[in-house]
Order: C-alpha cells, then sequence, then structure tokens
C-alpha cells in the first residue's frame, strides 16, 4: 500500500520540499558515480556511525576532522539504493508540500532538519555501539507525516492497494493511513532490537525507531511552529 495524491491543495509554491527532492536526487546521482569502495567510504564518513557518534558525545575527536554530530544531518541527503530514495521522495512530495504550506518556507526548512536529527538521534539510542551506518530522509520525512496527520486528518489520500496482479486505487483518509504506518514502524522498532542489520542500506534492515521517533518529533514540533496558524503573513 502506497500513497499516489493527496486531495488538499497547497496555496504557497512548495519551493523548500522541491528543493529538498533535488537536493537528494543530486546527491545520490553523485552516489552512483562512485565505485563500490568510495561509496562505502563515503557512507562511513557522511552517514551517522553510532558507535562513533556515542564516542564524540563521551569528548572522543574522531578521525573525519570535523564534528561527528554533523552527520545528523549529513546523513538525511544519502540513500542506499533506487528504491530507498524513490519510497522516500514519494512521501515528502505528497506530504510535504501541504506542510511547507501552514507553516512557511523557512519554518518548514528548520523543522525538517530538527525532525531529521531527533529522528537520528533516536535511532543511536537504541544501537549505539554499531558501526553499521544510519543514512536516509526516511526520519526527517517521517516528521512531516507526523504533522500531517494532526493538520489533516480527513483528508483523503489517493492510495494503490495491489491485490495480487490487481492494482486498487483507493481513497483512505490520512489519519487511518498514517496511523497504520506508524503503528508499523513502533512494532517493528520493538521487534528489531537486539536485532543487528544494515540501517538504512539497501541489502539490510531498516532504521523503524528513526521513523517513529521522526513521526513522534514531528507531531509535536508542527504545532509549535505554528502548524494551525492560517495566518498568510507568517509563510515566508
Amino acid at each position: 500500500m502506497f500513497p499516489i495524491s493527496d486531495d488538499n491543495p497547497t496555496r504557497i509554491t512548495p519551493y523548500i520540499t522541491y528543493g529538498l527532492i533535488a537536493a537528494n536526487v543530486l546527491v545520490f546521482i553523485y552516489q552512483l558515480s562512485l565505485t563500490p569502495q568510495q561509496l562505502e567510504s563515503f557512507f562511513f564518513t557522511w552517514a551517522v556511525i553510532p558507535r562513533e557518534l556515542s564516542e564524540s558525545f563521551r569528548g572522543d575527536a574522531g578521525s573525519s576532522g570535523f564534528p561527528e554530530w554533523i552527520t545528523l544531518i549529513t546523513s538525511q541527503f544519502l540513500h542506499g539504493g533506487f528504491l530507498h530514495i524513490a519510497g522516500n521522495m514519494l512521501f515528502l512530495w505528497i506530504f510535504g508540500n501541504n506542510v511547507e504550506d501552514r507553516l512557511g518556507h523557512i519554518k518548514f526548512l528548520i523543522f525538517y532538519i530538527a525532525c531529521g536529527v531527533l529522528a537520528a538521534l533516536s535511532q543511536w539510542f537504541f544501537s549505539s555501539g554499531s558501526d553499521i551506518p544510519s543514512l536516509g530522509a526516511s526520519g526527517a520525512i517521517a516528521g512531516v507525516m507526523g504533522a500531517y496527520i494532526l493538520r489533516f486528518p480527513h483528508v483523503r489520500v489517493l492510495t494503490i492497494v495491489p491485490l495480487g496482479i490487481i492494482f486498487l486505487p483507493i481513497r483512505i483518509p490520512a489519519i487511518f493511513y498514517l496511523g497504520i504506518w506508524f503503528v508499523q514502524q513502533a512494532l517493528y522498532g520493538v521487534a528489531s532490537l537486539g536485532v543487528k542489520t544494515n540501517i538504512g542500506m539497501q541489502g539490510g534492515g531498516v532504521a523503524y525507531w528513526a521513523h517513529a521517533g521522526g513521526f513522534i518529533f514531528g507531531a509535536v514540533l508542527g504545532p509549535l511552529l505554528g502548524l494551525f496558524s492560517d495566518d498568510s503573513k507568517a509563510r515566508s
């Protein structure tokens, strides 16, 4: 079950949403130009390595030459494969524009990055000793979805449900679609505790705690930044 579109038009052009999608795609195109060895080095430099982040919090200097906390931001623009980036950008395109419309461009950018950072820290909390890179925009986008479910709970999302070889288009209220998604992430996160996976990588597992954490933080930060304000002057 995946979304195609919603029926809630925006009142402003979502420049930040489009810009974030473009930035992610450009970084992914760069990744495609790298050899497997270069790509691995690239991931281990710019993705979140939980153990190294833990060491930096204890005051240990890393070997990368820059503060390790920067990877909490840079990791949001890395992806492990075509399906990884395609799925993330689809969700950002569908849900990001409406949230940006309510928050305004600048606040939405701050909101998006903050959700991504807090989502990455949520995953780190449950795997602080791991050497496996954690990467992807999923946590930040989960934050967008957390805000969306609060602001637009009854908007119907056009969804494709595969039934064997038949793909059935139906419209589902956002509160059900995103609510089910969140419960799945939380349950998968509990089930994955203690299981070693290649977090965020195409051939490995999924950072479920980043998804669940990002969703919750998005639901908290959205209202604080003016999600329910209709003051057009605030949208800048």
